[in-house]
This record gives C-alpha cells, sequence and structure tokens, in this order.
C-alpha cells in the first residue's frame, strides 16, 4: 500500500496526506487515539519531518486529526467545521446562493424536528424549551434571541440521534448566521418578530409533546416565514 503511493510520482505531501488517512482506517483509531510521532511517520514513508508536518497539518485543517504543542497528534471528534468551510467558499465564490442553502435546511430539519419528537430525553426537550423560552420578550436584544434560537435549532438536530444531519445543520447555521439579523430587522413590526419567537416556542412544545407530525409542520411553516422575511430584504 505505502509502496504503490509513493511510486505515484505525486506530490509528497499529498501522498503522506493519502497514507496517514488509511492508517487511521487500516489501524481502526477512534476519536482521542495517539497516532504514530512525526519521526515514525517519516521513517515508514521514507520522507522528510517537514513533509510529515505538512500532511498533519492539512489533516488537522480538515479536522480529521487534532494537532497539540509538543504532543502526539490525535484522531479528531467530528464537527462542523470544514463542512462550514466548503459552504462559506461555495457561497463566496457563487457556485451556491443562500436559498439553495435554506431549502437544503428546511428539508433537513423538518426531518430532525420529527425524529426529536420521537428520540429526545426528557432533558433535551427542556433545553429546547429553555432556548424558545429564552427568545419570548426580549424584543430589544436580537442578538440574545439569534443565540438562543441557533442553539434550539441545533439542539433538535442533536436530539435527532443522526450526527450526519446534525453536522449538516451545524455547518449551514455556522454559514447563514450572517443573514439572520438582516431577517430578523425585514419583519415589518414587532407584532411580526414576537410571531417568530411564538412559532419557535410551539415547535419546542411540540417535540416536547413527542408530536412528530406537528413538530415537522411547524418546522415547515417557520421557513416558508423565514424565507419571505429574506425576499422582503432583497436576499433572494
Amino acid at each position: 500500500m505505502k509502496e504503490e503511493i509513493l511510486a505515484t510520482g505525486g506530490d509528497l505531501v499529498t501522498s503522506a496526506v493519502a497514507h496517514i488517512s488509511s492508517l487511521i482506517r487500516r489501524s481502526e483509531l477512534k476519536p482521542g487515539d495517539r497516532l504514530p510521532s512525526e519521526a515514525a511517520l517519516s521513517s515508514e514513508l521514507k520522507v522528510s519531518r517537514t513533509v510529515v508536518r505538512e500532511a498533519l497539518r492539512s489533516l488537522a485543517a480538515l479536522r480529521l486529526i487534532d494537532l497539540g504543542a509538543g504532543k502526539r497528534p490525535t484522531v479528531a471528534t467530528l464537527d462542523d467545521s470544514s463542512i462550514a468551510m466548503t459552504f462559506r467558499h461555495g457561497l463566496f465564490t457563487e457556485q451556491i446562493d443562500i436559498q439553495q442553502l435554506l431549502d437544503a435546511r428546511r428539508t433537513i430539519e423538518a426531518r430532525t424536528s420529527a425524529l426529536a419528537a420521537v428520540r429526545r430525553t426528557d432533558r433535551e426537550a427542556q433545553q429546547i424549551l429553555d432556548h424558545a423560552k429564552a427568545m419570548q420578550g426580549a424584543l430589544d436584544r436580537p442578538s440574545l434571541i439569534m443565540e438562543h434560537d441557533l442553539a434550539l435549532h441545533l439542539e433538535i438536530a442533536r436530539a435527532s440521534r443522526n450526527p450526519v444531519l446534525a453536522l449538516i445543520i451545524g455547518a449551514i447555521e455556522g454559514v447563514i448566521v450572517e443573514t439572520w439579523p438582516i431577517g430578523w430587522k425585514s419583519r415589518a413590526n414587532d407584532q411580526e418578530r414576537e410571531a417568530m419567537n411564538r412559532l419557535h416556542l410551539d415547535i419546542a412544545q411540540a417535540v416536547a409533546d413527542c408530536d412528530p407530525q406537528a413538530a415537522s409542520q411547524l418546522m415547515n411553516r417557520h421557513f416558508d416565514e423565514s424565507l419571505k422575511a429574506l425576499a422582503v430584504a432583497g436576499l433572494l
């Protein structure tokens, strides 16, 4: 395997990245497990430690490993940062747009809310309700509302017990957080803003009540209203 990778004549760092990724799979390493040292990898791959170091940095940038000063690299726990980076690149280079991201998010969140209503623990149901309640009566503090709004959606995704869906939701939220204030301001008056907050409370209550159909329908309604607000603001 190693000989085949190094015999391709490709970039040494790219080859080292491929080899280290394969090593993680072949060795069945789990999050937190340590990789071989730079010296060991350098010897095994027959490349300089500089090449190995660059390969490890590339893997760290992709959030596949964690690097610590003076410590051996370890296998990373999945997070949404690398996916968010891909989405952000797509937006900035106009390969995708906000509406497409929201369409994807709407489809996924209709599913996560239904799953959360079936699978959530009592503790998760209370956390979701707490976020929704914190949004009530805070019209003069939009940054606080946004904080709890995003946390509510992510908590619902996690309560769905599908980490793939939670990763995607986290990544999308990490990108479109910049549009949230625009959508908030584009609502015509405080009554519309209060209605948006109440809708989040209704979603949270449907999850707490173990009602997947209501949770999904309310989530779809929420995104209908959000799309309207962004359209009014000229973002769609």
